[in-house]
C-alpha cells in the first residue's frame, strides 16, 4: 500500500530536505506548516537556516507544476503536496486554535479523501505524536543525521585490552610495544588501559598513536596545569590530550562536575599565560541557538554575553584565585577573548586557544561554520553533556558534538575523552546521581 507522509513543522526545521527522505512516496504539507516555518526565516542560526531552506525548495516546486494538485520530485519520489483541513472532516470539539491540530487536522481531512492509502503523521514533537496516537492515525519520529544509534555506541576514547603479563612488565621497562590492527581496533591518540589476562589488578595506561608506532606512556603531571590537578584517569587523559599542541581539536563530554570545562580552561590559560603557545584564549557557548538576537541586552558584545558566560566565568575565577581584578584586566587587554557565536561567521581566528562550552545544543551545520573559522596556530576545545540537550531540534545521536566525536574519531589530529565520574564536589556527584 503506497503511503502518503504529512510532515509536521519540525521536520523541515531540523532538515530542509526531509522531502527527499521518502522513495515512492507522495509528500504531503499542511498549509498551517507554511505559516509556522514564516515565522522562523529570520532567525540567524540552523532553524531559520533551514527554514529559509525549505521556502526556496519550495518555491523551486512551484515552477515545475501546481503545488497544490502535486509536484513530482523525481522518478523515485512521489508527489509533494500542499494542502488544508476541512473543518467537516474534523471531530466535535476539535480546538482548531492549536498549530498541532490544524496539522493534525489536515492528515485526518486527507485519510477521509485517501481511504485505501495509508496516511502517517511525521513529527519530531512527542506530545503530536501522543495526539496522533489517540486520533487513531499512525504518526513516526523523523530520524535525520544519527551518527550512532545510541548514546552506548558513541566513541569513549578509551577502551581496555587484555595483554599477557610480559606485556606489561616490558612496557614499564620502556620497551616498544605495537599492536596489530587485527589484534584491537584502535584510531589515533586513543587511551587504553592494557589489563593482564591472569591478573585484572595488574594494569597499565597508554596512548595509542598508530598501529606502526609503539604506545606511549601518559605523562605524569604532580603539579597539575594551572595549579589543576587531574582526579581520574579520564581528567589525566583529557589533559594530555589539552596540553598537547599536535592535537588541534579535542572533544570533552560528560556528566555535570566532571571537570570538562575547568580542565579546557586551565588548559589554556596555562599554554596562553605560561608558555605562551598561542596569543589569546577564546571562550564561548551557545546562547540556547546559536546566533540568538544580542541586541535587546545593553552594553558591548562582552557585557551582553557576560550572563550566558557565567559558568565559564565561574571557572575562570577560580582558576584566577579568586580575583576578579585579574580577571577583568585580562578581558580588557584581550588575553581572553570573549565570542558571540552569532557573529563567527567570515572570522579566521589564528594562534588562539578556542573553548566552546555546551556543544551538545549545536547542529551539525553550526559547529562546521564554527569549526572552519580555526585558523593556523589555533587549538580548539569542544565540550558538552550529550544527555542535557536544550535544543528541542537535537538529540544525543543527531547533535553537532556527537557528530565531531564520531567524524574525527579516526583523524591524527583529533582527540576525546569522555569524562564519566563527577568531581566537582560530593553534593554535586550524589544528586548527578539520585536525582
Amino acid at each position: 500500500m503506497k503511503k502518503i507522509y504529512v510532515l509536521d513543522t519540525n521536520v523541515f526545521l531540523t532538515d530542509a530536505n526531509s522531502i527527499f527522505a521518502y522513495e515512492k512516496s507522495d509528500i504531503v504539507i499542511p498549509l498551517k506548516v507554511l505559516d509556522e516555518i514564516d515565522k522562523h526565516k529570520k532567525r540567524q542560526d540552523g532553524v531559520g537556516l533551514n527554514a529559509r531552506a525549505t521556502i526556496r525548495i519550495l518555491d523551486s516546486l512551484r515552477e515545475k507544476g501546481n503545488i497544490h494538485k502535486g509536484v513530482r520530485l523525481n522518478d523515485h519520489l512521489g508527489l509533494v503536496s500542499v494542502k488544508d483541513y476541512d473543518p467537516n472532516d474534523l471531530p466535535p470539539g476539535f480546538d482548531l486554535a492549536s498549530a498541532d491540530n490544524q496539522i493534525i487536522g489536515t492528515a485526518i481531512t486527507i485519510k477521509k479523501s485517501l481511504d485505501r492509502k495509508k496516511v502517517v503523521v511525521v513529527s519530531r514533537d512527542i506530545n503530536m505524536r501522543v495526539k496522533c496516537d489517540a486520533l487513531a492515525i499512525p504518526c513516526e519520529d523523523f530520524v535525520t543525521g544519527q551518527v550512532v544509534n545510541s548514546t552506548e555506541e558513541l566513541f569513549t576514547g578509551l577502551t581496555s585490552h587484555l595483554v599477557d603479563d610480559q606485556t606489561i612488565d616490558r612496557f614499564y621497562s620502556n620497551e616498544d610495544i605495537i599492536l596489530e590492527k587485527d589484534e584491537v581496533e584502535l584510531f589515533p591518540n586513543q587511551y587504553l588501559m592494557l589489563v593482564s589476562s591472569s591478573n585484572d589488578k595488574k594494569t597499565a595506561l597508554a596512548k595509542f598513536s598508530g598501529y606502526a608506532s609503539p604506545l606511549t606512556r601518559i605523562r605524569e603531571r604532580k603539579d597539575g596545569v594551572w595549579k589543576v590537578k587531574p582526579r581520574n584517569k579520564e581528567q589525566m587523559f583529557a589533559m594530555e590530550l589539552l596540553m598537547d599542541p599536535t592535537i588541534p581539536i579535542v572533544s570533552l563530554i560528560g556528566t555535570a562536575g566532571g571537570g570538562k570545562t575547568m580542565l579546557a580552561l586551565a588548559a589554556g590559560l596555562e599554554q596562553t599565560l605560561e608558555n605562551k603557545i598561542y596569543n589569546k584564549l577564546v571562550v564561548s557557548r551557545p546562547i540556547q541557538s546559536v546566533g540568538k538576537d544580542l541586541g535587546f541586552l545593553p552594553g558591548t558584545l562582552e557585557e551582553k554575553m557576560r550572563p550566558w558566560l557565567m559558568p565559564v566565568q565561574d571557572n575562570l575565577e577560580f582558576l584566577m584565585g579568586g580575583s576578579k581584578q585579574t580577571m577583568e584586566m585580562m578581558f580588557e587587554n584581550g588575553t581572553i577573548e570573549i565570542e558571540a557565536l552569532s557573529y563567527i561567521r567570515g572570522r579566521s581566528i589564528s594562534n588562539a586557544f578556542i573553548v566552546i562550552d555546551e556543544c551538545q545544543n549545536l547542529t551539525t551545520h553550526e559547529i562546521k561554520t564554527i569549526m572552519t573559522r580555526v585558523g593556523e596556530g589555533t587549538k580548539i576545545i569542544l565540550t558538552g553533556d550529550v544527555e542535557q540537550i536544550d535544543n528541542v531540534y537535537l538529540d544525543s545521536t543527531s547533535n553537532g558534538l556527537s557528530y565531531v566525536i564520531e567524524r574525527f574519531k579516526d583523524q591524527e589530529l583529533a582527540g576525546h575523552m569522555t569524562l564519566k565520574k563527577g568531581e566537582r564536589s560530593k553534593t554535586a556527584t550524589l544528586a548527578a546521581k539520585i536525582l
